[in-house]
């Protein structure tokens, strides 16, 4: 499906697919391309992520209260998210637990059934920062540990990698996998960096990208952040 944004004189953005073609933008403008077919639909990857949906949908309507669920519909019906366009939207407390609780499955952690009660997304990082090194196939990723989540145990940060570019590609919009998480600790907050094997393998001089999002102990998980180096030797 294609998301159009309508501008005057009849020009505006798209994103989404339309037959073979994927509309999308970046800081330079509107762009179409071909759209590409996964070769494989049904990776274990794939069925970690079907199997927490299918997991968590059963959850939402046969464990959850009628207050949980009341609680996450007010989370979503007060935190403004915006779409591919850049446009504020809302979406439904439904939606939240499924983008709260996924990564958290994926991980082996326990799903919050408890609606947050705070109505905002977790702030970013704004110093996370990626270098990575060809030999080691190592990615070290940098952050700020006094931040909230680093110091209430139950608090993540995951980490995503993003498959590896030419050194002149300056737009990444996915493949992504998870490669690891940053688990909080009440009163003993981790120690940046990290370092976390690839889960795309790195070569000298590409270039790559990462994002991360902040996953705090009541349910709330934050809108991605990235950070980008070049491949070092």
């Amino acid at each position: 499906m294609v998301l159009v944004a309508s501008g005057p004189h009849g020009s505006g953005n798209a994103s989404g697919s339309l037959g073979p073609d994927t509309y999308s933008h970046n800081r330079f403008g509107q762009y179409v391309r071909n759209r590409t077919k996964p070769i494989n639909t049904n990776t274990a990857r794939q069925q970690v992520i079907r199997a927490a949906l299918s997991q968590l949908t059963a959850r939402w309507s046969q464990v959850l209260t009628a207050g949980q669920r009341t609680a996450w519909n007010l989370y979503g019906s007060n935190v403004v998210m915006k779409n591919k366009l850049g446009q504020d939207m809302l979406l439904t407390g439904f939606n939240h637990y499924l983008r709260s609780n996924v990564p958290r499955l994926s991980i082996a952690a326990a799903p919050i059934d408890a609606g947050p009660v705070v109505f905002e997304l977790p702030e970013q990082d704004p110093t996370y920062a990626v270098t990575a090194s060809e030999a080691t196939q190592v990615l070290t990723l940098a952050y700020d540990a006094t931040r909230a989540w680093a110091t209430e145990t139950g608090g993540y940060l995951f980490h995503y990698q993003g498959m590896p570019q030419n050194a002149q590609r300056n737009f990444f919009g996915g493949p992504w996998r998870l490669v690891g998480m940053t688990s909080g600790v009440d009163g003993a907050p981790p120690a940046s960096p990290d370092l976390l094997g690839v889960q795309f393998a790195i070569a000298e001089l590409q270039r790559g990208w990462v994002y991360a999002r902040i996953a705090r102990v009541d349910g709330r998980i934050s809108a991605p952040f990235r950070g980008d180096c070049y491949v070092g030797a």
